[in-house]
């Protein structure tokens, strides 16, 4: 049969439906509007209440937007053709990939799925999971052959929320479909969509390995610095100043140290690990870099604990002030916070914790965290700790450090850096 999906999408006889309008989904249909009709679907109604940004055509001269439609009826994505999966694929309790969210989609979409429509999915997953696991399950439940009858595809999500410089339109993108068909076809819609170059994959697993490569190396470079941070540290050396005299050499790459949280770096390993194991392959440097990072809430809370005088305890339990809780800069996502998980062991040491963060919705930190959030200070501190450098964190001056301080002895412990060098009235400690 002739599928010629960009053609039918072009002439608006059919539709795009992007399911899961979270970070990932909501850009990506906002901007495959400017050009094809897209109706954006959400089971959370919260999730397709607005959108910001106006819409208008890719190219206004041309006159040819689209229209989206945004909704968390499941039956409005019934009529639409080109059907691409953006839903989050998290991990559970014991690091084992949850695929919850992935099959649900798959199966609401395969119950709609008819002949000559496309699936994509830019969710991140283990290599062989769109062929092995997605596409048998759409299969089963619409009784269609892929290939044949309908296509598949992948083209993992590379957004970078927060972030200004790097938007849908000019990131590049890999793609990968079911055969060179499917390929070519889904090159062509996601042109429109994507300015920035985009990379055919020869196979599917190639670009699902590509997405995992991608954040694994992230993870592994922010786990060597953690690593070093924590050793240069204990010896007593200003671990910045290392990193500052190290970057004058022109090859190495100032990778910083911190808590690592989100979607991707804390998770994407251990899709890769999971199937590895399956396969039986070890992977020993990979799995001793997430257990670095994950041993850098426990680090700091200890190192903080232990920057605050014995005469603090005297008086009762210690107070400290936490500024951030997302797991990034000026970001809301709370998801996998190390924040979070630095702020119950300093509890677990005797120090009362105030968390501030007014990037973040408070009901969504107290459901994950069982944490109450605070409008602002209340009181003095024995600390106070920089856990995220939002915008609205960066530009203090040390007189307003100072009137939140029980006495000289008030640690601001720094997790970015920021005030390294600009603090002499207070006992200063930095990753």
């Amino acid at each position: 049969m002739t599928f010629n999906i960009y053609g039918r999408l072009n002439s608006r006889q059919t539709s795009v439906a992007v399911i899961g309008m979270g970070y990932v989904g909501r850009p990506l249909a906002l901007a495959l509007s400017r050009h094809f009709n897209v109706v954006g679907y959400d089971i959370n109604p919260h999730a397709t209440d607005c959108i910001s940004e106006p819409i208008s055509p890719l190219r206004p001269e041309s006159g040819d937007a689209g229209r989206l439609e945004l909704t968390d009826c499941e039956g409005d994505i019934a009529n639409a053709s080109f059907y691409i999966i953006t839903v989050g694929t998290p991990v559970d309790s014991s690091n084992n990939p949850d695929l919850s969210q992935l099959l649900a989609a798959t199966r609401t979409v395969g119950g709609m799925l008819k002949p000559g429509d496309y699936v994509v999915y830019e969710s991140t997953v283990f290599p062989g999971c769109t062929e092995n696991v997605c596409v048998p399950l759409l299969e089963e439940i619409s009784g269609l052959k892929c290939g044949s009858e309908f296509k598949a595809g992948y083209s993992p999500e590379r957004i970078n929320p927060t972030d200004a410089l790097h938007e849908v339109a000019n990131i590049s993108k890999i793609i990968a479909g079911c055969d060179e068909e499917a390929t070519a076809e889904i090159e062509r819609v996601y042109s429109h969509a994507v300015s920035a170059p985009l990379h055919k994959a020869r196979s599917i697993r190639s670009a699902e390995a590509a997405k995992l490569l991608e954040n694994i190396q992230r993870c592994m470079n922010i786990a060597l610095m953690n690593e070093m941070s924590v050793t240069f540290g204990r010896m007593g050396i200003d671990f910045g100043e290392v990193v500052e005299l190290a970057a004058t050499k022109w090859n190495f790459t100032p990778y910083s140290p911190g808590l690592v949280g989100g979607h991707c770096i804390p998770v994407d390993p251990y899709y890769l690990m999971s199937e590895a194991r399956r396969a039986g392959i070890d992977m020993p440097l990979t799995r001793m870099g997430c257990s670095v990072n994950e041993m850098m809430p426990g680090y700091v809370a200890d190192s903080v604990a232990a920057h605050i005088p014995a005469d603090a305890r005297k008086k009762g339990r210690p107070r400290a002030l936490v500024l951030g809780i997302a797991y990034k800069r000026n970001s809301d996502d709370v998801r996998n916070s190390g924040v979070a998980e630095m702020i119950a062991l300093l509890e677990a040491h005797g120090i009362d914790c105030d968390v501030v963060d007014r990037m973040v919705d408070g009901e969504a930190v107290k459901r994950m965290y069982s944490l109450e959030l605070k409008e602002g200070p209340e009181g003095v501190y024995d600390a106070v700790i920089v856990a995220v450098n939002h915008d609205c964190y960066t530009g203090l001056d040390e007189t307003w450090f100072e009137r939140l301080s029980s006495g000289p002895e008030t640690l601001l412990a720094d997790l970015h850096g920021v005030y390294r060098g600009k603090v002499t009235n207070l006992k200063y400690w930095a990753l």
